[in-house]
């Protein structure tokens, strides 16, 4: 792990904006970080080494994480653990503690990551880290799922996670810096736009998927997940009603009132249920102005222009 004393050397040397989420974030690589993510991050570049058949859940914070997070590893498991098990480790534990992001292990705890039934070697992963920053071996050996969220409702959720802060922001505030590009991960244009074409140009390595259409087609994007980690869904498991299980297992409205979801802290000082506050497609109605959509929708627009991305 980076020792205190080279953290805070490195922190010294970055540029330093007001944060969202925390007092300060720190520009690395091109995207702003929080401080406490930053050590983690650049132990795995130097020291994390992919597998094959790792399996890599991306995105931008406040994206539909917890959710995908959940629906991959059922959807892993689903031999070892059906989905209707009354034990099903998803009733008893927080979808991120069974897939962990990597850039807050300890390079100790890499190899000792097992929570696919698929393999011995398989691993899955979250993460937040944009294409410019992944560790190299990833890129190359494993395989990349990621998901992006109306970018309305990504700042929406983001700033409601801001509650943890020991000193409030306001919306205001928040806004002005997230349409500068200074969030967590961000700029979170240059962040999809990267998955993106990715995506783009290694289709059966990185597979683009939508929050919102997981939303209005559940059963049509399990398949297309399943079929891309290479475990396509059997017509056996079809008749069997497998994938209505999964949806609801993984369902917000399931996973929210779970007691494990309610209470306790995952991480510090971030209560769990501060992963499960609407997940609604739309939401951003209810906060932002026509003035603050509009600007968001125009970003948006000239970022992505000519890049075949559409998502206003």
């Amino acid at each position: 792990m980076m020792a205190n004393s080279s953290a805070e050397e490195l922190l010294s040397s970055l540029p330093r904006e007001e944060g969202i989420t925390s007092a300060y974030s720190y520009q690395y690589q091109g995207f702003w970080y929080a401080p406490r993510s930053l050590p983690g991050l650049i132990d795995c570049q130097n020291q994390f080494q992919a597998r094959e058949n790792d399996i890599f859940l991306v995105t931008a914070p406040k994206s539909g994480t917890t959710w995908l997070k959940a629906v991959l590893y059922a959807l892993m498991n689903r031999e070892a653990c059906h989905p209707q098990d009354p034990a099903h480790p998803l009733l008893k534990q927080n979808p991120h503690q069974l897939v962990p992001f990597l850039e807050i292990l300890k390079p100790t705890e890499y190899d000792s990551v097992s929570n696919s039934s698929d393999k011995s070697s398989s691993r899955i992963f979250g993460s937040h880290i944009p294409t410019a920053s992944l560790p190299k071996s990833i890129i190359k050996e494993s395989k990349i799922v990621y998901l992006c969220r109306d970018i309305k409702d990504t700042f929406v959720s983001l700033f409601h996670f801001t509650s943890h802060r020991s000193s409030p922001i306001s919306l205001e505030n928040a806004f002005n810096l997230f349409c500068r590009g200074v969030s967590i991960s961000g700029p979170i244009w240059d962040h999809i736009l990267g998955y993106w074409k990715e995506s783009v140009e290694r289709p059966d390595k990185v597979l683009f998927m939508r929050y919102e259409e997981m939303t209005d087609e559940p059963h049509a994007q399990l398949r297309r997940l399943a079929h891309f980690i290479g475990k396509p869904f059997s017509q056996e498991e079809e008749n069997s009603g497998l994938l209505d299980q999964i949806i609801k297992l993984c369902s917000f409205d399931g996973l929210s009132k779970l007691e494990v979801n309610k209470t306790g802290n995952w991480i510090s000082n971030v209560r769990n249920d501060s992963f499960f506050r609407s997940g609604v497609v739309g939401d951003w109605k209810n906060y932002l102005t026509a003035e603050m959509a509009s600007k968001l929708d125009q970003i948006t627009e000239e970022k992505f222009h000519g890049s075949g991305l559409y998502m206003t």
